[in-house]
């Protein structure tokens, strides 16, 4: 198979990474954590058989640079830049999006915004932790974390986030070995860590996403979460909205990072998530 043709685009502040594949309708990735577009490389070929996807990095990730790397963070700005994409890729059509994570958040943002632009919304573990019953004890994880990225650096701060991750706020457990090219992708993300932690945890994990609107466009959005996260609070934020939207909650091979770990099933089942 032929490589991605790759472009950039530029939005207000920053300018966008993306890689496109294949042919049919669109099929928009937003990568969650310090994914870029390479995020999707071990599912995006599979799926250009059927639709031509379009991964791109988020401003501030990988190859997709901002103006001023102390930009504060907006999930309504990162949806306007997949808006922005879709208008790009896409003029007048709506299209389909999965987000994973972060990404996902983005997703959903731009489902309730416009929905005109929006046929389906695969959404997989947004930790949209302010709809939880416990969202004042997320709060102060979001607080723990920066003061200790203040105070103490990166790998404490990490080390802070991904035990409050767990349900019980334990240690984390042992991340899972990674497939070669996933492995070496990892790599070259470690230097977005520090804009991760410190922009896009508390941009993202204090944003409110409306409710009622999500619900009245329920139909158009399925939501996900990892055969492996239960218990982890990307997990419960998921399984709280298709409860709350009562929809399915669709399960995917692995955990949080099942894109990463389980690229092949992944793909299979997210192609499955479009189609339904």
């Amino acid at each position: 198979m032929t490589g991605p043709t790759i472009g950039s685009l530029r939005v207000n502040g920053a300018t966008l990474h993306y890689e496109v594949r294949g042919r049919g309708p669109l099929l928009l990735l937003i990568p969650g954590g310090t994914g870029g577009a390479a995020a999707f490389d071990g599912i995006a070929d599979d799926l250009a058989a059927t639709y031509t996807v379009a991964a791109y990095g988020p401003r501030g990730m990988s190859r997709s640079p901002l103006d001023d790397p102390e930009a504060e963070q907006r999930v309504a700005e990162h949806a306007d830049d997949a808006l922005r994409m879709l208008d790009l890729l896409s003029p007048g059509e709506p299209a389909r999006v999965f987000g994973a994570s972060s990404g996902a958040i983005a997703a959903l943002h731009l489902l309730t915004a416009h929905p005109e632009r929006v046929e389906r919304v695969v959404a997989h573990e947004p930790p949209v932790v302010e709809v939880l019953p416990d969202a004042p004890a997320h709060r102060a994880l979001v607080a723990r974390v920066r003061e200790t990225f203040r105070t103490q650096g990166l790998m404490p701060a990490m080390a802070v986030f991904a035990a409050g991750l767990k349900e019980d706020g334990g240690s984390p457990e042992p991340a899972p070995a990674l497939p070669p090219q996933a492995a070496a992708r990892a790599e070259r993300t470690l230097g977005d860590l520090p804009y991760f932690i410190g922009r896009i945890v508390p941009g993202f994990m204090s944003y409110v996403p409306d409710l009622d609107r999500l619900q009245a466009l329920s139909d158009r959005l399925v939501l996900a979460c990892g055969r492996d996260s239960r218990g982890e609070l990307p997990h419960r934020t998921a399984a709280f909205l298709a409860e709350r939207f009562g929809t399915e909650l669709r399960h995917f091979p692995g955990g949080h990072i099942g894109l990463t770990t389980h690229p092949a099933e992944f793909g299979e089942a997210l192609g499955k998530a479009l189609r339904a």
